[in-house]
């Protein structure tokens, strides 16, 4: 009997502890699953926030893409206008030297038509850069014609202005 009861004791002992540890599983269970729910819920918020991220990673990405087109577009018009510009003003120059050319064509041939006494007062009476450039288009011939018409100290200035060459005006002139 007496082992009985050490039995007995040793048993109910053993429950005792089964149970205890039960409980303490039972506790420890709660806790384990309080914590799987807290990382599952951080869990979440990680991948919705990475979601929310991507989203707005693509849509400022889309929007940069959006941008870079209309530089692009505008980097085009703008290459575009420059070739016209450049196209215009080419056709430009050609139209002035043309006029230009037709002009001082018009001017020449007046002088070389006309007397040497009234070619030589009217070219006394211009400015130096104006005279030496009508007297450099005409033939030698005509200009040393004239020359002799012309009063000396002019003539003189003239020839002078006509050594240093194109563009016979000098800044800053005033006659």
């Amino acid at each position: 009997m007496k082992n009985m009861a050490l039995l007995l004791c040793l048993s109910i002992f053993m429950y005792a502890e089964t149970i205890d540890c039960t409980q303490v599983f039972e506790a420890r269970k709660t806790e384990l699953l309080s914590e799987v729910e807290k990382i599952d819920e951080a869990r979440q918020s990680f991948e919705a926030l990475q979601a929310a991220t991507n989203a707005l990673f693509d849509k400022q990405k889309e929007a940069l893409k959006t941008k870079e087109n209309a530089i692009e577009k505008t980097k085009q018009a703008i290459d575009e206008k420059e070739k016209k510009i450049a196209s215009m003003l080419e056709e430009n120059k050609k139209l002035l030297e043309l006029i230009d050319s037709k002009k001082n064509g018009k001017i020449d041939d007046t002088y070389i038509k006309m007397k040497d006494a009234s070619a030589a007062a009217i070219l006394e009476k211009l400015p130096l850069h104006e005279a030496a450039a009508i007297i450099f288009a005409l033939p030698a011939k005509k200009i040393s014609q004239i020359f002799a018409k012309m009063d000396a100290q002019k003539a003189s200035e003239i020839t002078q202005r006509l050594r240093k060459g194109p563009p016979f005006i000098e800044l800053n002139q005033n006659k």
